[in-house]
């Protein structure tokens, strides 16, 4: 209602990564908490980021004394929120012109490809979004009444899932959100054990095997007191299916990107598919298509392109990049790669960013890792494509162990020559403690890559 645009920030982002996001985005004014002020107080000053107000998390608690301006090391001119809030008592909000094509939030890719863009989500886009999820869950947990109208919010608000499934669906339903700062097992038990019944749980898999990999799993009847999860961000094994399908959890897939506001792709309530992320969302058109841009057969791969009320009006200040994401009516290109079966259940397989080529063959390393992760020893997988003298590129498959598990190379490469082509059996193989992944779950693979032809030039 002020007028603003919104840049959420990832508070354990680096000095050098917030500067980036405040010259790429603009930044006039800052947010912020006392614990991230030795990393932002150079940069406000470098950057001469005129307006800053601040914040202590602690001011918030029951029975709280307020911090001072010293406490909180306020700079001249530096504003205190709590004060704002006691001192300015305007009850009418400025009249600020608000078109529905107008910024509202510049929403920041993970970065899984390369520098973060700016995907600049209008007025509308995140209206509608905010529809969308509440249409979406209605029927399931609309209905459902007042007393356990409860959301579960452990993903994180910078994050677009984060903001539209919790803040945004909170807000439009009238929902109360139990906030929780970290996903941490023990911490999210207790939680759930203080709520009779939660209504929505908005996850990414790896939370959900973590919970059902704890000692405290059978401690409680926690996974009956859930009427919607919803996952996304990244893709849910078979492991873990057959693990909720065994305590009798229902949970839905979905598939979403910055660029459309996280909302793209879910399953139907009470019809999930193994392996799909569902069917596209309200007013969401979805094409599947060729190198040329040609509509793909039923059943064969192709490129997601997306048309709808939440994609992005393009990426802020790039306008080559935005060129080459959106078509002229309005298709964006995900470069996500997936196939249709015959009721319209959509099944990704992988980003064409990700696909290795090695011998004239095109591989998809998430073949690789989904065969991996089926090895009760194996936790987590990724194969990345790694240059080859000989085939262009090689497959090299990175693996992490389940705590106190062990399995061998040869043991892995047996299963992949049971389960794959022999082209796309790993030719290169390394045990990590853990593989990179962004917040929410996605593969980082172009640092496990790029780590690998450092390696090479270094050896050259």
């Amino acid at each position: 209602m002020a007028g603003g645009v919104v840049v959420n920030l990832n508070p354990i982002y680096t000095a050098e990564e917030l500067e980036f996001t405040f010259k790429d985005s603009g930044l006039t004014g800052l947010v912020t908490f006392d614990a991230l002020l030795p990393v932002v107080k150079p940069l406000v000053k470098k950057l001469e980021i005129p307006m800053v107000m601040v914040t202590r998390m602690s001011d918030f608690m029951p029975n709280a004394t307020i911090s001072t301006d010293e406490e909180l090391g306020l700079e001249p001119g530096w504003l205190h929120f709590s004060k704002v809030l006691e001192t300015d008592r305007r009850w009418a909000p400025p009249l600020v012109d608000i078109k529905h094509t107008d910024p509202a939030v510049i929403q920041y890719t993970g970065g899984t490809t390369g520098t973060p863009k700016g995907a600049v989500l209008s007025q509308f886009n995140i209206t509608a979004a905010a529809y969308q999820v509440v249409m979406w869950c209605i029927e399931m947990v609309d209905n459902e009444p007042t007393e356990i109208q409860n959301i579960l919010c452990v993903i994180p608000f910078f994050h677009v899932y984060g903001e539209v499934c919790c803040i945004l669906y909170a807000a439009r339903s009238q929902m109360t959100m139990v906030i929780l700062p970290r996903f941490e097992p023990n911490e999210i038990f207790d939680t759930i054990e203080r709520y009779d019944q939660w209504a929505y749980f908005p996850a990414v898999p790896t939370m959900l095997q973590a919970l059902f990999y704890n000692p405290r799993v059978n401690e409680i009847d926690w996974h009956r007191k859930f009427v919607y999860c919803g996952t996304g961000a990244a893709p849910a094994t078979l492991a873990l299916y057959q693990k909720c399908r065994e305590y009798d959890f229902n949970f839905y897939e979905g598939y979403g990107m910055s660029e459309t506001c996280a909302m793209a792709v879910s399953t139907p309530g009470g019809r999930p598919k193994v392996g799909s992320v569902g069917v596209p969302y309200i007013d969401m058109e979805l094409r599947l298509v060729d190198e040329d841009g040609n509509d793909v057969p039923l059943g064969e791969r192709g490129e997601i392109w997306m048309r709808g009320a939440t994609v992005m009006t393009g990426y802020w200040n790039k306008p080559e990049e935005t060129a080459a994401a959106l078509t002229e009516d309005g298709w964006l290109k995900t470069g996500d790669v997936a196939y249709m079966d015959e009721d319209g259940y959509i099944f990704i397989v992988d980003r064409t960013k990700d696909m290795i080529i090695a011998g004239g063959y095109n591989i998809y390393p998430r073949d690789i890792d989904e065969v991996l992760v089926h090895h009760p020893a194996v936790a987590d997988a990724m194969a990345v494509g790694v240059p080859d003298e000989y085939r262009g590129e090689t497959v090299k498959a990175f693996v992490a162990l389940k705590p106190g598990a062990t399995v061998t190379f040869e043991e892995l490469e047996a299963l992949c020559r049971e389960k794959l082509a022999p082209y796309k059996v790993p030719k290169q193989w390394e045990f990590r403690s853990e593989l990179p992944r962004t917040a929410t779950g996605k593969a980082l693979r172009r640092i496990l890559r790029e780590e690998e032809v450092a390696k090479q030039s270094k050896s050259e």
